[in-house]
């Protein structure tokens, strides 16, 4: 059988532009797989009506003959359908209490939901993702940030040129609006108050690899976590690049027991017996760029204790937090809440435990959009769809009339179905304790 498939507006978010599957692969899907595909109509979608019609598409807003309804984020509570399967990043795996309502309504309601985050290979890899699109972007406002702190603190640098991402055109021309800033800062140098400047990544995944990306456009020098203490001693710093390092688990944590060497598996394996020690690094870091995938089992990076030890102590260099990861009060305690692209920063204040909208204040910028990708919402998207085209054959036909494990979907998704006809699957029967 072959269900009708749906690709819902996304209307949760005022700033979510990205579509699920595009104009050209919703056609080939049309065409190569008899799949009839409708698509919900959107003035905001970065791909216009006109150009899913002009693909073939139908486009209506009403979507009640899809079974299948294909979306990316969250989607309200009221829109929901008896029956119907539906297909988005939920955000309820980790039990979230601010998703429960919206899980229970699809359980009432015998709905099937896929999670594009579950969706994995036989290693436990994410198949379906935005590729390092977040990092993209989130390096982009990250270096925005800092100018517009800088600026502020009455430091005036080439970074002031830099633009929010969702502001240029597309990701070549935000490519060469950075390589014009870095060109500047390899002609003249930045202010001597600020030199060294370093740029730390957490993690070295798909995000940090999006993230780097950017900051490689400007004249970077690499360095490893172990020389930051001596990088002013063992040479003169250069006021004509940028100092970057990246972290990785082992500058992270360490051994409770003295003298144990530090191993990677057992750390996953058995976080209680680390302890964290980023806290070295802090110091030398004017921006630190958090793209780790975080659970409380593990070590924060930065606590919200260390941040006011520190600015009470005058010892916080640390001016910009670009926290791409987004999880709130998660690795970085100090990102106290996510912000949307208009207005994407706060100054995280260590002493009043409080978020001052803008750049200005006593504390670190934290910069905590949660949706980047949508910043760059044509390239996000025909990337995701590029991957997605290839799963929606098997959900387009699956039989969910029949149990889950004869239903037709591929492993790959059925280790993704979070709830299957309003009961959730065993996998995922922990997150009834959050219900």
């Amino acid at each position: 059988m072959t269900n009708r498939v749906g690709i819902r507006r996304e209307d949760m978010y005022q700033w979510e532009r990205r579509a699920p599957l595009i104009p050209q692969d919703a056609r080939e899907l049309a065409q190569n797989h008899a799949i009839e595909i409708v698509v919900q109509s959107s003035p905001k979608r970065v791909f216009s009506d006109e150009e899913y019609r002009d693909a073939g598409i139908t486009v209506s807003n009403d979507l009640s003959s899809c079974s299948v309804i294909v979306g990316i984020k969250e989607i309200p509570i009221a829109t929901f359908e008896e029956g119907k399967t539906y297909v988005l990043f939920s955000h309820t795996i980790k039990g979230q209490a601010y998703n429960m309502p919206m899980l229970r309504r699809m359980l009432e309601l015998g709905c099937t939901l896929i999670d594009y985050e579950k969706v994995t290979d036989n290693s436990g890899h994410r198949l379906i993702f935005f590729g390092n699109y977040a990092g993209l972007a989130g390096m982009i406002e990250t270096l925005w940030a800092l100018g517009r702190r800088l600026s502020w603190e009455g430091i005036r640098t080439p970074f002031e040129a830099v633009d929010r991402a969702l502001k240029y055109a597309n990701l070549a021309e935000a490519k060469d609006a950075i390589r014009q800033v870095g060109k500047r800062i390899s002609d003249d140098g930045l202010p001597e108050s600020i030199v060294p400047l370093v740029v730390g990544f957490a993690g070295y995944g798909n995000v940090s690899r999006g993230a780097q990306e950017i900051l490689d456009l400007l004249p970077v020098r690499e360095i490893v976590a172990e020389d930051l203490p001596s990088l002013t001693k063992a040479e003169i710093p250069s006021k004509h690049a940028i100092y970057k390092v990246v972290f990785k688990e082992e500058h992270m944590a360490e051994p409770i027991a003295s003298g144990q060497p530090f191993d990677l598996q057992e750390y996953y394996d058995h976080p209680e017996r680390y302890r964290g020690i980023f806290e070295r690094h802090i110091p030398y870091l004017d921006v630190l760029v958090n793209c780790l995938y975080w659970e409380p089992a593990y070590p924060r990076l930065l606590t919200k204790q260390l941040a006011k030890k520190m600015v009470q102590e005058d010892r916080l260099r640390l001016r910009v937090i670009g926290d791409i990861s987004c999880d709130v009060e998660g690795a970085i305690e100090c990102t106290v809440k996510a912000t949307e692209p208009d207005n994407p920063v706060y100054v995280y204040d260590p002493i009043a435990d409080r978020a001052i909208d803008g750049i200005e204040g006593n504390g670190p910028v934290v910069m905590a959009v949660e949706i980047l990708p949508s910043e760059l919402p044509r390239e996000a998207s025909a990337y995701f769809s590029g991957i997605l085209k290839d799963y929606v054959p098997a959900i387009a036909r699956a039989d969910f009339s029949r149990d889950l494990d004869s239903c037709g979907l591929p492993a790959p998704i059925r280790r993704a179905v979070i709830a299957y006809r309003g009961e959730l699957t065993p996998d995922y029967r922990y997150i009834e304790k959050h219900l």
